[in-house]
């Protein structure tokens, strides 16, 4: 029995580092997603930004403007 009860603590400690490890991982997963969403959300805001400005433009484009007719933004 004693045999028994060996193996068994033996077992339940390499479960308890394997959990211990898993944890540990479980949370550097956890911060590089975190870091991931926040690029993605910087990014999307950029998308944004260029997706309007190209809205912007292809307007422009459409009216016939051209930009030598423009007054320069001092004027």
């Amino acid at each position: 029995m004693s045999d028994e009860v060996t193996r068994l603590a033996a077992r339940v400690d390499e479960l308890e580092t394997r959990l211990a490890f898993q944890e540990d991982t479980l949370s550097q997963l956890n911060d590089v997603i975190a870091v991931q969403d926040a690029q993605l959300r910087a990014l999307l805001g950029r998308v944004k930004d260029v997706a309007e400005k190209y809205q912007d433009l292809s307007y422009e484009l459409q009216k016939g403007s051209k930009p030598e007719d423009e007054k320069p933004p001092h004027y």
